[in-house]
């Protein structure tokens, strides 16, 4: 089951190689096969990279962020659900690391609240080179730590998936349907939704969990 809002903006965040596009296109997939009108919004910070052949400069960052949303805004105009294979804040995170410019969180966490499920890919898919973005599975840890302090600082709800191939998709499903119910209870009954994982509330106690499995 996955009940959807009448309009629902879907982001996927998380650390390079951690199964965000894939994840994507298997949720759009889901959900189109439920005969919703679904749009995704591939990662333009990748498809500049791919374009330029080189990493972007201090300066060029925010446009490629603008253009993150204003693409997932375009998308929204058109379709019911939209899946954002990644958010402007992906972007912030990434300038802070390599230029040490924090300057775009602000923007970006902006509009990570205009989202209405955030969903952080878990690291316990082996990590991959693609020859041109990535840096390596070092990278992975100190990226997906930023993201959760972000998300935490903000007040911004998200949920960690986890899980091999249809057992992945099925915890973003679970995820989405939690947050939509939540949501649709009208607002006096509705209690904020946060994130909890299966065994207990403590994100660090999670983390800690998966990168021990990982380092096995």
């Amino acid at each position: 089951m996955t009940i959807a809002l009448p309009k629902m903006k879907i982001a996927l965040l998380g650390a390079e190689s951690t199964g965000k596009t894939q994840l994507s296109g298997e949720l759009a997939a889901h959900l189109r096969g439920q005969g919703k009108s679904v749009a995704v919004v591939s990662e333009v910070l990748r498809e500049w990279c791919q374009r330029e052949g080189r990493t972007p400069r201090p300066e060029e960052q925010l446009p490629i962020a603008q253009e993150q949303e204003r693409r997932v805004d375009e998308a929204a105009a058109g379709s019911d659900i939209v899946i954002a294979d990644t958010t402007s804040l992906m972007v912030a995170i990434y300038s802070a690391m390599l230029f040490d410019d924090g300057t775009l969180y602000r923007f970006a966490l902006e509009r990570q609240r205009g989202y209405d499920v955030t969903l952080l890919t878990g690291l316990d898919l082996p990590w991959v080179a693609d020859g041109l973005q990535r840096d390596g599975p070092h990278v992975r840890e100190p990226v997906d730590a930023l993201v959760r302090a972000a998300l935490e600082k903000a007040g911004v709800p998200y949920r960690v998936v986890y899980g091999q191939g249809a057992e992945r998709l099925q915890g973003a499903l679970a995820a989405i349907d939690a947050i939509a119910c939540n949501q649709a209870q009208p607002q006096r009954d509705a209690a904020p939704w946060v994130w909890t994982c299966d065994k207990c509330s403590d994100p660090d106690c999670e983390h800690r969990l998966f990168t021990g499995l990982l380092r096995r």
